[in-house]
């Protein structure tokens, strides 16, 4: 036992934990500290003041905290709770919400000791020890700053569409007020944990669970052998195992071979740890190239081939336009690995009801999808379930896929009983899909005047084992190959490999990240052939109202956002290049919605509280993850624009209890279909008198797109894409001094956000250009295993972002959106790189650049 002051109350702790941050939240429910990565102590989501001073808890022992004051967020008084939520909020400094309430404590400790002689190069530096993959620490410094000054911007909440104002549950999400799935203890709750693969190929000769079976505490363990329906999951390709059963062969070092479900978390992971499994080890596949090209073994247990997808489209006679081309130029770019590095690691809680029905917990950024897999595999109607978005601490597209859904859902089904499974850090470093490392090859000419004629594209993307949404980043990579610019003469070919290597899938980007860092490239190494600068050789190929694009689509009016953002950022490039600084630009441009052919139908529902006549509350309905991003608060704005409401009349709920699920919260498309099935529910809604009680559905379609394979002459390949121009300016020593990003929005529904999404997508941008990776080894094994290995920027590494939000309307969608959550870091990289050959001299053709 130990005794020490929490909160101002003398407790004494019962139970025997590993650290104080396990005592806080499993034994005293105290919830504000949140566990992104215990007990490694790297994210700082766990800050307390242990007497007065800052730690990490979940690297603070209780023999250490023994009759200390031990403050968290909820013993913090009203007063100056209000104040410091307020502030955040006002100043956009949080977006999913689960690393603030840590940083709010350390802000605290600061202000209290510093007050107003706190600076916000010494705040930087003090918050080093907290990750934000969200926000790009930009609007987090402001508010600290407004607190150490004592000011106290207002919070107000949003009105209508184009108007500033604070995100959907932004206080609660600060204090740490709003649960997280790891947060909700339900009755009778058990804990589960996984047992992963030790090898990334490996025959399972036997797996022994007895072992775990016999430890106290310990309810069940479940295997393959006790999945009553489909054992394979998938988005896409129902590929991907949910357990390698006994005979099985494993294919990477995620997959799941047992879950363990017992009284508490820590029972259930040693007993995991017990389980005993037998291999007969297999060299793993994990050259992407070779294993596309050597005629290799199958990697993937019971699939044929390790050519996933080939993607190709051409365009005119490429190698006549190159023999003829005034300057040509050959490269091979590498792009690598990348970790999402979610704060929340991944968790699911499924509480059976004793009917034949269950309510599961989900972050998964498709609930639907969800939903209808978890059925498949326990064998029912996907009705008998409902699945309730529970909005998460990130996933900027590495919860598409599913994680640990379907074993926990199993465990709970055929226990009875509530049980929640959430992932330690290095599990889900492991288990989810990552950004796919693609080897680009580019051939390509432009004329004596610097006008492009021709590219011609080779890649070699690496999946991994299982398909996740690997087809589609490829078949994107290979759609933008060429990026913003128009060109006569065009051959692409992009291949997604099979490997033993971790799963590749959805990364903010999806593709576009990787293949214009190459056209980027290009460009630059063109233009200074020719003898012009990078924005000139921009501005020459552009696209343009007519233009004719990549695969051959003809752009519409929404491409004068290209033109539009590189004369956003003319000034500042003039007078950067007038000052003799090292300085570069890329422009990107992005898709919004899944385009290639795709169906997509969105839907919404509007229902309003039987006092709505008298000032009661409206339910808005949509099938979209909030996992930061804002998509509650676009909700939110378009029925105040629609209705006439205020803001605070409005509440957001997703879950599986209507049918209106258009798949993953992907490819930018959440804002732009969002507010257009909400807006078509609240005109139902009006047409209707709105009536309590009733039921508005909308919708927002997208049908009219073609596929890359479809032989029109003219495919329209995507119905809406945004556009953004990023210069990058360095200081003498070659670091990131300064960023201007100028983003072609079509409409900023809440430009507060807006720029938040902005600047957190400079910040992640800028960690994949330098010094971001996540490697494997070459028997398949990720070697960074740490956060802190990630070579994530810190906040005292964030140069500033100079915002310019540009609003070209895209024709036809509603209010006239494009869309902001990927085009935020398509150009980032391409820029960082011009920026040191300016300043080195050095082309650089491999990511990243700061090694």
């Amino acid at each position: 036992m130990t005794t020490l002051t929490i909160n101002g109350q003398e407790v004494t702790i019962q139970g025997d934990h590993e650290h104080l941050l396990a005592a806080l939240r499993d034994e005293l429910g105290i919830m504000s500290p949140k566990d992104g990565c215990s007990p490694s102590g790297q994210c700082g989501c766990c800050a307390v003041l242990v007497d007065g001073r800052a730690r990490v808890a979940c690297q603070t022992s209780l023999e250490r905290s023994a009759g200390c004051e031990v403050l968290t967020l909820e013993g913090v008084s009203d007063e100056e709770r209000n104040r410091m939520a307020d502030v955040f909020a006002a100043c956009g400094a949080l977006q999913c919400g689960f690393c603030t309430p840590g940083i709010l404590i350390r802000t605290k400790s600061l202000v209290d000791r510093k007050g107003s002689e706190l600076t916000r190069e010494e705040a930087s530096r003090h918050l080093g020890g907290h990750l934000c993959r969200c926000t790009g620490y930009t609007k987090i410094l402001d508010a600290v700053e407004a607190l150490a000054q004592g000011e106290t911007p207002e919070a107000e909440v949003p009105e209508g569409v184009g108007s500033r104002g604070i995100k959907y549950e932004a206080r609660e999400l600060a204090l740490g007020d709003r649960d997280y799935i790891d947060d909700l203890r339900p009755e009778g709750l058990l804990h589960a944990a996984l047992h992963l693969s030790e090898h990334a190929r490996a025959d399972i000769v036997s797996i022994d669970t007895s072992a775990a079976e016999a430890m106290d505490g310990v309810e069940a363990v479940f295997t393959a052998a006790d999945v009553p329906g489909e054992l394979r999951v998938g988005i896409i390709h129902t590929d991907w195992p949910v357990f390698i059963p006994e005979g099985g062969r494993t294919s990477y070092v995620g997959d799941v071979l047992a879950i363990v479900v017992a009284e508490t978390r820590a029972i259930a992971r040693q007993a995991a740890e017990a389980v005993a499994v037998t291999y007969e080890v297999h060299t793993p596949i994990t050259d992407p190239v070779a294993a596309v090209t050597n005629g290799c073994e199958d990697a993937v247990w019971e699939l044929d081939g390790n050519v996933l997808s080939r993607s190709v489209y051409a365009r005119g006679d490429v190698d006549a336009a190159l023999a003829a081309s005034a300057h040509t130029i050959h490269e091979v770019f590498q792009t690598q690995r990348i970790e999402h590095a979610f704060l929340e690691p991944e968790s699911t809680l499924a509480v059976p009801h004793g009917d034949g029905t269950m309510h599961v917990y989900s972050g998964g950024q498709g609930v639907w999808d969800d939903r209808d897999q978890m059925a498949s595999v326990l064998d029912i109607d996907p009705q008998q379930i409902t699945v309730e978005l529970v909005s998460n601490g990130g996933a900027f597209g590495g919860k598409e896929d599913m994680a640990n859904q379907a074993q926990t859902a199993l465990a709970a089904w055929l226990l009875g009983r509530p049980v929640l499974c959430t992932v330690s850090r290095e599990e889900s470093l492991r288990m989810h899909p990552k950004r796919h490392p693609i080897r680009i090859e580019m051939w390509a000419g432009c004329d004596a005047e610097g006008h492009l004629t021709a590219l011609r594209a080779r890649m070699v993307g690496d999946s991994g084992p299982y398909a996740s949404v690997g087809m589609k980043v490829l078949e994107r990579a290979a759609g933008h190959a060429s990026g913003p610019y128009t060109l006569p003469n065009i051959d692409v070919e992009a291949v997604a490999a099979r490997t033993n290597n971790p799963v590749c899938g959805a990364f903010r980007g999806f593709g576009a990240n990787q293949a214009q860092f190459a056209m980027e490239g290009v460009m630059d190494r063109l233009a200074e052939a020719v003898g012009i600068d990078g924005w000139e050789m921009r501005s020459r190929n552009a696209v343009a109202p007519g233009a004719i694009w990549g695969p051959g689509q003809i752009m519409d009016d929404g491409s004068l956002g290209a033109r539009a953002c590189l004369e956003a950022v003319k000034p500042a490039w003039d007078e950067a290049k007038a000052a003799g600084k090292s300085v570069g630009l890329g422009l990107g441009l992005k898709n919004s919605g899944l385009g290639n052919g795709f169906k997509e139908i969105a839907k919404a529902v509007v229902r309003f509280d039987d006092d709505y006549h008298e000032g009661g509350g409206v339910e808005v309905r949509h099938c979209w993850t909030e996992m930061g991003q804002g998509i509650h608060t676009v909700a939110q704005q378009v029925a105040v624009t629609e209705l006439g409401v205020s803001a605070d009349r409005v509440r957001v709920v997703v879950d599986t209890t209507y049918e209106l699920g258009a798949g993953q919260t992907t490819g930018s498309r959440g804002t732009l279909m969002g507010a257009g099935s909400v807006a078509d529910a609240c005109q139902a809604a009006l047409a209707d008198g709105c009536q309590p009680g009733v039921d508005y559905f909308g919708e927002y379609r997208v049908d009219w797109t073609n596929k890359l394979s479809d032989g029109v002459e003219n495919p329209i390949i995507h119905s809406t894409f945004g556009y953004a121009a990023q210069m990058v300016v360095l200081d003498d020593e070659g670091a990131v001094e300064k960023v201007v990003a100028a983003h072609d929005v079509g409409k900023a529904v809440n430009p507060l956000l807006c720029e938040g999404q902005i600047e957190g997508a400079v910040h992640m941008g800028l960690g994949y250009a330098l010094t971001e990776d996540f490697p494997a080894d070459e028997n398949g094994w990720p070697t960074n295993m740490t956060l802190k290995s990630l070579g994530i920027l810190r906040p005292k590494d964030m140069p500033p972002v100079d915002v310019i939000l540009v609003e070209s309307p895209q024709p036809g969608a509603p209010y006239g959106i494009k869309g902001v959550g990927e085009i935020g870091l398509v150009p980032t990289a391409g820029a960082v790189a011009a920026a040191l050959r300016a300043h080195d001299g050095t082309w650089h053709s491999s990511l990243p650049m700061g090694e």
